[in-house]
Order: structure tokens, then sequence, then C-alpha cells
């Protein structure tokens, strides 16, 4: 039995319970909503800050941090964009640190937030965005929409259209040129949604199993796995924005 008196099947299954409203294809998850808007105003808000409280003194720590983030974003995108084009970066970077954001989430005790929300009589609450299909698939249809977009852009509806149709075997075998583009098409938003939402869905499991256990064993595994799971939150966040900028410098590539 868990502390709040459910069994542990109850106690698991209430903790990766949204809080939605409306039923089946149209229903909304508000508490993924909410955290991600939350969480996305909060990244703006800290780097606004950074740049208005600048100084080519002595850096303080935020403008450390924010310094740091945008040196290695730069460099991922110089290392695997080969166009030119002035929102990659800035895209690059917001997906990093967003994913991040999201990530995090999962560090926070599992109880804490559920509690504070149900002293207000919300019965569910899920803090962790990336533990929600909906929110990973939504980030990885928005990139291969960018794909399309920028492939329509730079190479024009013809030569993007030839390509789909002549690549890679050449005019005389178009039908198979067109389903292998469609499965590579399929494949990208689906490999990179679901890796991130698998990898932080284990991990929010492990998380709720160990807040099962007593208090005493939950800070001997609790803080091992934390510490791991801080390499995990950081690589899945870095592998979405890697794949990401690759995608965009295949959509400038012109064949």
């Amino acid at each position: 039995m868990s502390e709040s008196g459910h069994s542990a099947t109850g106690y698991i299954i209430h903790h990766l319970t949204n809080l939605k409203v409306g039923e089946g294809f149209w229903s909304l998850h508000l508490d993924t909503m909410f955290f991600s808007i939350a969480l996305g105003g909060f990244f703006l808000w800290l780097f606004m800050r950074a740049a208005k409280s600048a100084t080519s003194d002595v850096p303080g720590p935020l403008q450390n941090l924010c310094e740091i983030l945008v040196e290695f974003v730069d460099t991922q995108v110089k290392d695997s964009f080969h166009g030119r084009n002035p929102v990659i970066a800035p895209l690059a970077l917001t997906i990093f640190v967003w994913v991040f954001l999201w990530n995090f989430m999962d560090l926070l005790p599992v109880d804490l937030l559920p509690s504070i929300a149900a002293l207000f009589g919300v019965p569910y609450l899920r803090s962790v965005p990336s533990t929600d299909l909906n929110s990973t698939f939504g980030l990885s249809i928005s990139v291969l929409l960018l794909l399309y977009y920028y492939s329509f852009k730079v190479k024009g509806p013809t030569h993007f259209t030839m390509e789909i149709l002549t690549h890679p075997f050449g005019i005389w075998f178009m039908p198979f040129n067109l389903l292998l583009r469609i499965v590579e098409d399929l494949a990208k938003p689906i490999s990179l949604g679901l890796r991130l939402f698998g990898n932080l869905y284990a991990g929010e499991l492990i998380f709720i199993l160990i807040a099962l256990l007593p208090w005493w064993i939950q800070f001997l595994l609790g803080w091992p796995w934390a510490v791991f799971h801080i390499l995990i939150i950081t690589l899945q966040a870095f592998i979405f924005m890697v794949l990401t900028i690759v995608y965009l410098s295949m959509a400038h590539e012109d064949h």
C-alpha cells in the first residue's frame, strides 16, 4: 500500500493519468499544455533577463550559463547545418532548452506537485510534458512541417517534387522512390517523438516505483537514479536538437 492509502497499482495509474477535457482524439491534456507553456515562458524570461543584464565586465552566473548554452548550440549548428539560415540556431537553442526543461520536471519529487494540485481540487496532474505522446509528437511533427517548408522554399516546388520522385533510383523507379520517401518522412517524426517519450516515460515509471518503497530505501535508490537521469534528460534534449538540425540541413541541400 502507498502512503495515500491506495494500492500500488492504483498509485501508479493515478500518477500516469493526465488531467484532460474531452474524449478520444479530441481530448486536451491540460497539465501538459500548462507545463509546456509555463516552461517555455520561463525559458524566454531567463534568457531575456540574461540579455538585459549582460556586461563586458566579469559576467555573473546567469550570463555564463546562457553564453555556454548559446556557444554550445552554435557549435552544433556549424558542424551539422551546411546552409545559410538565421532561424536554425535560435530554433535549435529553443528546442534544446525547452526539451531539457520538460525532462527536468521528472527530477521533482513524484508526489510534490500532484499533492499541491490536490489541495485545489485537481484530481490528476502529470508535470513532465515529455512523458505525454501528444507533446513529443506535436514537437516532432512541427519539425517535419518545417522540413517541408524549407524544402519548398529553398528548392522550389518543381525541384522538390523531382527529388521525391527520382531519388535515389532515378526517374524509371518513381513509384519505389515515392514509397521510400513516404517511409522515410514518416520515420522522422515517429523516431523523434517515440525516442523522447519512451526514455522519459521509463524514467518517470522508475521514480514512481521507487516512491512506493520505504522512505529510507527511496533515498538510497532515488539519488543514484536521479544523478544518472540527469545524463539521460540532457542526452535526449541533445539528440532531439541535433536530429532537428540534420533534418533541416537536408531540406536546404539541392541534389
